[in-house]
C-alpha cells in the first residue's frame, strides 16, 4: 500500500510504527451548521479508515473538535449566550450530519476546552526549553528555533516572513512567531495560568490532543490542504519542539477543497451549502458517491447535475443487489475474485477511490448480464455489498416516506362509510395499505384517526 505523503511529495510505502495504525484528522470549528466542504473531507477520511480496517490494519482514530476560537467567541455574543452552550449545540448538530452521512465515529473526541491543564502544561515546558516565550501574558512559538521550519509547506522562513499576513506587533521576537497561549479579553472564556488569564492558541490544540491521546509519533494526520499552513505546520514545530520526537507524524494526508462554480467554497464568499440541504435533495450514498469519485487530492468541483447523476448511478447499484431470476441450481457463476483484486490494486495506491467506484459500476453491469443470462451472481452481489461497504455506501432500498394530509383523511372517511355499510373486507384492505405506508389508524368511540407508525 502506498500513500502519497504532503512532507516528501511522494508516494511512499506505508507502514505504519506499530500493531495499530494511529490516525488524527483535525475537527470542526463548530460555530455555524456542517457544509458539504466538511462532508468531503470527512468521507475521504473516513473512508480511509475503512479500507484500512478492511485490510486487515486495527486503527485508532482521534478527531478534534476546537470548541474555543475567536469566531465561536463572536457568534454567541451576537445570539447572547455562552460560547460553550453555542458549541456543544453545534457539535449535536455535526453528530447527526456525520450519522445520516455513515461517517464511522471517530474512537476519542477530545474538545480543546477539556484538555486546557495539558496545554498550560506543554506551553509551560516549551518555554523552559527555550521554544517559547511570554510577552504581555500572551505566549509565543520561536519558529526559528523549531528544526526545519517550513518543511510540510515547502517554504524557507525569508519567503514566508515576505508574503506573511500578520498582525503587527513589534515586541514580538520574529514577525512568523505564532500564539500558543492568548492573554484574555474582556468578556471572554478564559482559564487561570502562569502568565495570567487566557485561552489556547488553535494550533497548539492539536499538537496537546494528537499527543495525548495516540503518543509521540502519528501514522496518518490528516486535512484539507487549506490547513497545511499554518496550522499542520505549526504543529509540527510544536510537537517535535515538546517531545524531541522526529518526526511528529509519518504520512501526512491532505485533501483537495470544494469548488462551486470554479471559485472556492467559503463562508466570505457566502456560496456554502450545508450537508442538511444536500441530504435533502439527494441520498448520502449519491454524495459519497460525488466525493468518491474523483482523487482525493484533486480539487472537487461541486454541481447539482453531478450529484443527481451520482444519485441516478447508486439507483445502478441499489438494482444489481435485487434479488435475480437465476435459479439456485445454476452451473455457472460469475466469478467476484477479479473485481476485488482490482478493487484492492485501486485503493493500494494512495487510495484511488475513483478507479474504485468504477469497478463497483463494472461489477453491477457484469451482474445485470450475467443474472440475464441465468447464471447463479449470489457471490459477486456479496462482493458488491462488501466493497460498497468499504466505501461506506450503504446501497440500501430508501424507505417509502408519506406525507398522509388530506389524501389520508379523504381514505379515512371512506373506509368509515365502509365500515358502516359493512364493507369490511374493502375497510380492511385501505387499514392493511395504509399501514404499509406507515400510517396506523385507530378506531375509537369518537371515530377513526390516524398517526405515523405502524400499528
Amino acid at each position: 500500500m502506498k500513500i502519497y505523503n504532503t512532507l516528501s511529495g511522494r508516494k511512499e510505502e506505508f507502514t505504519p510504527g506499530g500493531s495499530e495504525v494511529k490516525m488524527y484528522v483535525c475537527g470542526v470549528t463548530p460555530y455555524d451548521s456542517c457544509h458539504i466542504g466538511h462532508a468531503m473531507s470527512y468521507i475521504i477520511f473516513d473512508t480511509v479508515r475503512r479500507y484500512l480496517l478492511f485490510r486487515g490494519y486495527k486503527v485508532k482514530y482521534v478527531q478534534n473538535f476546537t470548541d474555543i476560537d475567536d469566531k465561536i467567541i463572536a457568534r454567541a455574543n451576537q445570539r447572547g449566550i455562552p460560547a460553550g452552550e453555542l458549541a456543544e449545540g453545534f457539535i449535536a448538530e455535526y453528530f447527526r450530519d456525520m450519522d445520516a452521512l455513515n461517517i464511522l465515529r471517530a474512537d476519542v473526541y477530545p474538545r480543546a476546552t477539556e484538555e486546557v491543564p495539558d496545554i498550560i502544561r506543554v506551553v509551560q515546558k516549551m518555554i523552559e526549553k527555550g521554544y517559547a516565550y511570554e510577552l504581555n501574558g500572551d505566549v509565543y512559538f520561536r519558529v526559528k528555533r523549531a528544526h526545519n521550519y517550513g518543511k510540510l509547506s515547502h517554504r524557507n522562513l525569508e519567503d514566508m516572513k515576505a508574503g506573511a499576513r500578520i498582525e503587527v506587533d513589534e515586541s514580538k521576537e520574529y514577525p512568523l512567531d505564532f500564539a500558543v497561549w492568548k492573554a484574555a479579553k474582556p468578556g471572554e472564556p478564559s482559564w487561570e495560568s502562569p502568565w495570567g488569564k487566557g485561552r489556547p492558541g488553535w494550533h497548539i490544540e492539536c499538537s496537546v490532543m494528537s499527543q495525548k491521546y495516540l503518543g509521540d509519533t502519528l501514522d496518518i494526520h490528516g486535512g484539507g490542504q487549506d490547513l497545511i499552513f499554518p496550522h499542520h505546520e505549526n504543529e509540527i514545530a510544536q510537537s517535535e519542539a515538546f517531545t524531541g520526537v522526529i518526526p511528529f507524524v509519518r504520512y501526512w494526508m491532505h485533501n483537495g477543497l470544494l469548488q462551486l462554480n470554479q471559485e472556492k467554497m467559503s463562508k466570505s464568499l457566502g456560496n456554502l451549502i450545508t450537508v442538511k440541504e444536500i441530504l435533502g435533495k439527494a441520498s448520502a450514498d449519491a454524495l459519497r458517491l460525488f466525493v468518491l469519485s474523483s482523487h482525493y487530492r484533486s480539487p472537487l468541483s461541486f454541481s447539482e447535475e453531478g450529484l443527481m447523476a451520482m444519485e441516478r448511478g447508486a439507483e445502478r447499484l441499489r438494482r444489481a443487489l435485487e434479488p435475480g431470476p437465476a435459479p439456485a441450481t445454476a452451473r455457472e457463476a460469475l466469478d467476484p475474485a477479479p473485481y476485488r483484486a482490482r478493487f484492492i490494486e485501486a485503493m493500494d495506491d494512495d487510495f484511488n477511490s475513483a478507479q474504485a467506484v468504477g469497478i463497483l459500476f463494472e461489477l453491477a453491469r457484469d451482474i445485470n448480464r450475467a443474472s440475464e443470462k441465468g447464471l447463479s451472481v449470489v457471490n459477486a452481489q456479496a462482493a458488491l455489498k462488501e466493497l460498497g461497504g468499504v466505501l461506506g455506501l450503504k446501497l440500501e432500498e430508501k424507505a417509502r416516506e408519506f406525507d398522509g394530509g388530506p389524501f389520508v383523511d379523504l381514505l379515512v372517511e371512506v373506509r368509515a362509510k365502509l365500515r358502516a355499510a359493512k364493507q369490511w373486507e374493502l375497510a380492511d384492505m385501505i387499514r392493511k395499505r395504509l399501514s404499509e405506508l406507515g400510517i396506523a389508524i385507530e378506531d375509537t368511540p369518537q371515530g377513526s384517526k390516524w398517526r405515523k407508525g405502524k400499528e
